[in-house]
């Protein structure tokens, strides 16, 4: 039974993402590329971001406010990673489009740059759910579960499993605004994707109050479902806005 649980814990963090992996990234082996590369930097940026933090862990105080700088902290370096994520990707983008002028085959279309940037994203978020719920998941699979005080509720691997699903979803979808937002100079764009970053990272402070996570985790879902529905609707109109384009 704890054998089932601990994959089902695992396949709630990351069970979308293998579906996303199977039906649009497996299909090209530079869509894979894209992914093993943005998780393996994403990775390596959260280890950094534990190692710059862990001579003041864990904090002694019972207080918000210094967890509130640490979030805050990491975000803000996430995400001017992410502005170099994009920079180096722009570069390869151009070199990509002169070897296409060259050999006389067209250039990347829209829909090519957006599933690269989903891919990107997908790395983000898959680098977030190994570090903050797979690497947990271990005693999952033995005799018993764990419950915490503050949320006697559920299971500590299933919030941790919820809210690392959360976190894939803003990260994945949030890639692709993020590089649309960039490649256009659309400003909103630009400042909408640091911020549900931010408030998601924030949300997640709601959990070390007692009952918290009954709170969190609806909050969390929520700006879940607002990176969906802007992501699909900018999507909506750049494709439109090309169709249109091109007839």
């Amino acid at each position: 039974m704890t054998v089932s649980a601990g994959l089902g814990y695992a396949l709630l963090a990351l069970g979308p993402s293998l579906s996303l992996f199977v039906s649009v990234i497996s299909k090209k082996p530079f869509l894979i590329l894209t992914v093993l590369s943005s998780t393996l930097l994403w990775l390596v940026s959260l280890i950094a971001l534990s190692g710059a933090w862990r001579g003041f862990l864990p904090l002694k105080t019972t207080a918000w406010w210094p967890y509130t700088i640490l979030v805050i902290t990491s975000v803000a370096f996430q995400e001017g990673l992410r502005v170099l994520f994009w920079k180096v990707y722009k570069k390869l983008e151009d070199i990509l489009d002169s070897f296409a002028d060259r050999v006389s085959k067209p250039r990347l279309f829209l829909t090519d740059k957006m599933q690269i940037a989903l891919a990107g994203g997908l790395g983000h978020g898959v680098a977030h759910a190994v570090f903050f719920c797979l690497s947990l998941l271990t005693p999952a699979f033995g005799p018993a579960t764990f419950y915490v005080d503050r949320c006697p509720q559920m299971p500590f691997f299933l919030i941790s499993a919820i809210i690392s699903l959360g976190f894939v979803i803003i990260h994945t979808f949030s890639m692709v605004i993020a590089f649309n937002g960039f490649a256009e100079g659309k400003r909103i764009h630009q400042v909408f994707v640091p911020g549900v970053h931010l408030a998601a990272a924030l949300v997640t402070l709601i959990n070390l109050s007692s009952g918290g996570c009954i709170v969190g985790i609806p909050l969390l879902y929520s700006l879940v479902a607002l990176t969906l529905l802007y992501c699909g609707n900018m999507v909506w109109k750049r494709l439109t806005e090309d169709r249109s384009r091109t007839h």
